[in-house]
């Protein structure tokens, strides 16, 4: 990680810079849209890429889906820090929190598939978890974890995008 900024957890007073950063991707169509309200909701999740003049250039969100599952999500750099190393330090940030939780694997839906194969992640198909599994995720009212199953629902939000899994190491 280049030196010139860090990684950390997020705080509630990052909230508004989040939203900066996500609305350009958002109007994009790179991102999906997410309410303040549920960023303050989610902001545990979040870690912040900050330089040392306490600017946020990135944010990134891990989101536990299951006992051995995980969702990368929110991944964003701010305009002119894209290529220089912003995503890559929050997705090893969240892999590291990932495996501290005792997550194996992680998933994405994305557009940006390269930078997620150029980590590690595939696409995937249907069957990724085991019927039973399956059966409890599906009573899920978590967008991400409908996104995960493909299911009818959410369509409008994966058109496009492909379905990523990493697993750990």
């Amino acid at each position: 990680m280049p030196s010139e900024f860090q990684v950390r957890r997020a705080r509630t007073s990052d909230v508004p810079r989040i939203l900066e950063l996500i609305e350009p991707l958002v109007q994009s169509r790179i991102l999906l849209g997410k309410e303040r309200v549920v960023l303050y909701e989610a902001v545990q999740e979040f870690r912040v890429v900050e330089a040392p003049d306490g600017e946020l250039l990135g944010c990134g969100a891990l989101h536990v889906m299951w006992e051995d599952l995980g969702e990368v999500r929110t991944l964003a750099a701010a305009d002119g820090m894209r290529g220089r190393g912003v995503g890559h330090a929050l997705l090893e940030r969240l892999e590291a929190d990932a495996l501290e939780l005792g997550l194996t694997r992680l998933f994405c839906l994305t557009f940006e598939t390269d930078f997620f194969q150029r980590h590690g992640f595939t696409e995937i198909g249907e069957g990724v978890v085991p019927p039973e599994v399956y059966a409890e995720l599906v009573r899920s009212t978590d967008d991400g974890v409908a996104e995960f199953l493909d299911l009818a629902r959410v369509k409008q939000n994966t058109l496009g995008n492909t379905r990523m899994l990493k697993t750990l190491v």
